[in-house]
């Protein structure tokens, strides 16, 4: 039998396994479901803010009301991250039960290199209060070095008067 220092001796003797037990915390930036905490990492800026449904209740990580605009029509929101970060994942949710309507967003993202926006996502949705009154979309993404990620949103491509709303923003 091969010889250990006598505190492994007694602990191989005694059948117990070496171990430490270490946190589970996750790091101040991302929750524990791996999403980004945007208050410790970016600052937004929002081109309209309904002061009932401010930003921050579509982008933090322990949900709420969501974010509505005060005004009808197309709307920007922009993460300006503190130093680039790599999104691999991103997962957009918007609701309407009140009025039909088709709606438009586009996400657009620029490096730490610079240079003008990229196009990511373009996508439409339906909504009807008689059946489609939820879009989620849950996108892998491999984008490297963020430094501003923005989502514009078009409520009504047909007429433009709907009031923007976005219920939950995550990334990861």
């Amino acid at each position: 039998m091969q010889h250990f220092p006598n505190n492994l001796d007694n602990q191989i003797e005694k059948g117990t396994m070496r171990k430490k037990i270490i946190g589970t915390e996750a790091p101040a930036d991302e929750d524990a479901r791996g999403w980004l905490n945007l208050d410790h990492i970016a600052s937004v800026e929002v081109t309209s803010e309904d002061p009932s449904f401010p930003i921050e209740a579509a982008l933090g990580s322990n949900g709420g009301s969501g974010w509505r605009a005060s005004e009808p029509g197309p709307q920007l929101i922009r993460i300006l991250f503190d130093v680039p970060m790599n999104i691999h994942r991103m997962k957009l949710r918007f609701d309407e039960d009140a009025i039909t309507r088709t709606q438009e967003f586009t996400v657009r993202w620029s490096s730490a290199a610079g240079g003008s926006p990229r196009e990511v996502i373009r996508q439409q949705w339906n909504f009807s209060p008689h059946g489609s009154t939820t879009e989620t979309e849950d996108y892998a993404l491999s984008l490297e070095k963020v430094s501003i990620l923005e989502l514009e949103i078009n409520p009504d491509i047909s007429s433009g008067k709907a009031q923007c709303s976005l219920s939950s923003w995550r990334l990861g």
